[in-house]
């Protein structure tokens, strides 16, 4: 029958698996056991449909044109095939993913660098206790108080507090 198709489409249930969550493992259990009972039912069906003896049909039943009519009826009958219309926009939308997915590793490695900068500054750095004023000021710009553009305590704009 269609054994060979679903055969190309097996699934990775070991990958599957690694990305299921622990609180969904019960329900990804009962998919796999389901998948397997079906695979297993189509793979002891037969390729192709065992063939239908007319010639038996024709001595059995009484009424003479019956059988043929049958016989003719079945041979024109065309049962049609699913046609795949959602492969192409499935794969559109990986596409767009992966995309997407290759931006956000791209501003993670970004990320990751000026964290790195950050980390090392904190890391060469002077201890606090053993820092000047002018030290955090220098390490730290956001510290510094403008006292001459805010001559007044807290020294820096209301704004900002």
């Amino acid at each position: 029958m269609s054994g060979r198709r679903v055969a190309l489409k097996a699934l990775d249930w070991v990958a599957f698996a690694e990305r299921v969550p622990p609180n969904q493992r019960a329900m990804f259990n009962a998919l796999k056991t389901r998948s397997d009972a079906i695979a297993a039912k189509l793979t002891s069906l037969p390729e192709t449909p065992a063939a239908i003896d007319w010639s038996y049909y024709r001595g059995a039943v009484a009424k003479a044109g019956m059988v043929d009519d049958f016989e003719k009826k079945f041979q024109a009958l065309q049962i049609p095939e699913p046609v795949d219309t959602q492969t192409s926009a499935i794969s559109a939308q990986e596409a767009e993913s992966n995309k997407s997915a290759a931006a956000y590793i791209e501003g993670s490695k970004a990320r990751i660098a000026g964290y790195e900068a950050q980390l090392s500054k904190f890391q060469n750095m002077i201890p606090f206790d053993q820092m000047t004023i002018e030290d955090l000021n220098d390490t730290f710009p956001e510290t510094k108080l403008d006292k001459v553009k805010n001559p007044y305590w807290p020294n820096k704009p209301i704004a900002d507090l």
